[in-house]
């Protein structure tokens, strides 16, 4: 996440989001949803109500009432190495990055996400799943990304480069080179998510669900069973105490399986 100064730059998003701003949002009324600066775009990250997908045996509900199987999804953190600035979300883990994600759409940035901090890193399991290589897209990371002021040119973003594995020793990585703007190419943490309990998108749509796309065919591999997702610190970590906070670093929400050794 961004920065916990709150701007407001941006007078339509925030009235899209339905949030006060202000300077301190700590003078804010008791009953007011928690608010994070997204950097310079002006928005508050959304509250996320009924944000948690609906468990039933076997999985969570889909968007058509079918039943999508729990390993679709992250169902184990083999290990998370955080960076310095981490910490939000981390009383809700590992919940928070199992099953379906939680976004908040092309205005908005979900709370339902843990933050890695600068440079943190983290490592993901589909047990008893794996992904295999198929058209297009093979998985989605969503983090919680957005679009400054509605510009699909000025994503707000926390990048990270995203590596695959087979037997959780020998890694493979997309290639990552963020540059000075968009497209970030196969870098995760700059496309909006669009896919949440509850609003009929599908997680595991590429079309449709938002988040970033990887193939495996682009590395020459066929199945990969672990996701390694490593933020790249392009927001570092304040130096002054008192302007620390927990929500620096590559914020992940959860990550679909779109072609799956068991679908």
């Amino acid at each position: 996440m961004r920065s916990s100064f709150v701007v407001c730059a941006v007078a339509l998003v925030c009235a899209t989001a339905a949030l006060a701003c202000s300077s301190d949002p700590s003078a804010d009324s008791a009953d007011a949803a928690p608010a994070i600066s997204l950097g310079d775009g002006g928005f508050l990250d959304a509250p996320d109500p009924d944000a948690r997908p609906l468990v039933v045996d076997g999985g969570f509900v889909g968007p058509d009432g079918s039943v999508l199987r729990a390993d679709r999804f992250v169902t184990k953190v083999v290990s998370v190495t955080y960076g310095d600035c981490a910490g939000f979300g981390l009383t809700s883990m590992p919940a928070v990055v199992l099953g379906p994600p939680a976004g908040a759409g092309a205005l908005a940035g979900s709370l339902d996400v843990v933050s890695l901090g600068f440079k943190g890193e983290i490592v993901l399991g589909f047990e008893p799943n794996a992904i295999v290589d198929g058209p297009g897209a093979d998985f989605l990371v969503f983090e919680n990304a957005f679009w400054a002021g509605g510009d699909p040119s000025r994503p707000a973003a926390e990048l990270a480069d995203v590596s695959v594995s087979d037997d959780g020793v020998t890694w493979r990585t997309f290639p990552c080179t963020p540059g000075a703007g968009p497209p970030y190419g196969s870098c995760a943490g700059w496309r909006p998510v669009y896919s949440s309990p509850g609003n009929g998108i599908s997680p595991v749509e590429p079309a449709t669900a938002g988040g970033d796309p990887f193939d495996l065919a682009e590395l020459g591999l066929t199945t990969a069973r672990f996701v390694r997702i490593r933020d790249l610190g392009t927001i570092e970590c304040p130096t002054n105490p008192a302007n620390r906070s927990t929500t620096v670093g590559f914020d992940l929400d959860a990550v679909a399986l779109v072609h799956a050794k068991t679908m």
